[in-house]
Formats: structure tokens, C-alpha cells, sequence
């Protein structure tokens, strides 16, 4: 994982530098996430030791970002109650595999996507309007 450096905030010019052509790719997703009124917030943390995203629809986290040598990772975490539902959004195979071979974080499991590209964009879109919709 990249930023780990908490004297330097994760700017345009900073993630450009890191993601290299992969940042156009997060500017699509960010402009496509934020047209549903979803915010982008950096903080450093110390326990860490690198500059995470969280992704927040009003008050609800939906995914945390963080930046990677050539991709950005997206993760989502879902509680026993509800990732069951993950299954219903029509996603790839791949992604479902790798969803159910995740281990457990506390009560909690992971969906993960690694962006290198725009090709998860649609099925990104599925899951954060899933996570948003949920109580």
C-alpha cells in the first residue's frame, strides 16, 4: 500500500503521480460516485500508518479506498445480515468467488475490487447502490 507518508495529503497531483494512467480511471469513478451524492474523505491513520478514503453516502460508510503501486482497491464490508444480498446483484463470477473465499474481519466480510481499469465500473456502481440502500 501506498501514502504513507502523513506529511503528504493525497491531492490530484499526488494520486496522478502514483496511479499513473490508472488515475483516469479513479477520476471516472469518483465523478460517477459523487453524481450520487457520495463523498471522498482522506485522513491519515495512525494505527496503520497510511492515508485511507473513506467513501460516505450522508452518514453511512460504503466503501474504504486506499492506493496501491498501479491500482486503487475498494473495499466494501458487510455484516452476517446483509452480504447475503451481494449474491442477488447479478455480479461477475469472479467477483463472487473471491467475495466468499474472503475470511471474516470481526463479523464482517469483505468485497474487495482491485481497479486497474474501468471494466468493474458498472458492477462497483451495483454494490455501492446496495450498500446505500441498506438499514
Amino acid at each position: 500500500m501506498l501514502l504513507r507518508e502523513k506529511e503528504i495529503c493525497p491531492n490530484s497531483g499526488v494520486l496522478k503521480d502514483l496511479l499513473g494512467d490508472v488515475f483516469l480511471s479513479f477520476e471516472e469513478l469518483e465523478k460517477r460516485l459523487v453524481a450520487k451524492d457520495i463523498v471522498y474523505i482522506w485522513n491519515y491513520y495512525n494505527d496503520g500508518k497510511a492515508w485511507l478514503c473513506k467513501v460516505q453516502f450522508k452518514k453511512k460508510t460504503v466503501f474504504w479506498l486506499s492506493i496501491w503501486d498501479g491500482f486503487f482497491k475498494l473495499t466494501f464490508y458487510f455484516n452476517e445480515k446483509n452480504y447475503v444480498g451481494i449474491y442477488d446483484l447479478g455480479l461477475e463470477e469472479s467477483i463472487i468467488k473471491n467475495f466468499e473465499n474472503t475470511k471474516l474481519v470481526g463479523k464482517f466480510r469483505q468485497l474487495i475490487f482491485e481497479i486497474r481499469d474501468n471494466s468493474q465500473f458498472e458492477d462497483i456502481e451495483k454494490v455501492a447502490d446496495y450498500k446505500i440502500s441498506l438499514k
